[in-house]
């Protein structure tokens, strides 16, 4: 049988531990082991059961999320072949459908149409109203958005959004 050879620094400490435990009284060898017990239980607490029963206690809503986030996705999917499904719109009709979708907005947004791209600029419009906007870009007038450049302010939002519309097909 091998034995391990340790350096001398170590044996020489085993030495000087064994005497220093042999020199204590039963009772303080016993206050030793039941502190040393107890610091073992916290280190392996801290190290091994608590962090899974963190993970136990934090899937559940994470799960919940993940699934949220999936039918989320799910939907906007759907809604995505639905939209490619729809018949084709001439340049024209999606024009007058942007315009139109602008003129709800009221005076504080104005459309600027560039050939196939056209571009919102908002001065304190409503989010619910800008979220409309969009829908109805996308929906009646095919329309892509491409960029948007947008802060909220007090009055709602403030800047530009750019939208590509669909060609001739």
């Amino acid at each position: 049988m091998n034995r391990i050879a340790w350096p001398p620094a170590v044996v020489e400490a085993r030495a000087q531990f064994a005497k220093r435990w042999a020199a204590l009284a039963p009772r303080e060898r016993l206050m030793v082991r039941t502190a040393t017990a107890i610091v073992a239980l916290g280190l392996g607490w801290l190290t091994l059961v608590q962090p899974a029963l963190s993970t136990l206690r934090e899937t559940p809503p994470r799960i919940d999320a993940i699934d949220a986030q999936l039918q989320q996705m799910q939907h906007l999917a759907s809604e995505a072949k639905d939209l490619r499904a729809l018949p084709p719109v001439q340049p024209e009709q999606a024009r007058t459908a942007l315009q139109a979708a602008t003129d709800r907005l009221g005076p504080n947004a104005k459309l600027v149409l560039q050939g196939d791209r056209a571009v919102l600029s908002l001065n304190g419009v409503p989010g619910a109203a800008l979220v409309a906007w969009l829908g109805e870009a996308r929906s009646a007038a095919r329309a892509r958005p491409d960029e948007a450049r947008l802060s909220a302010g007090a009055g709602g939002y403030i800047g530009t959004v750019a939208v590509t519309l669909p060609r001739r097909p």
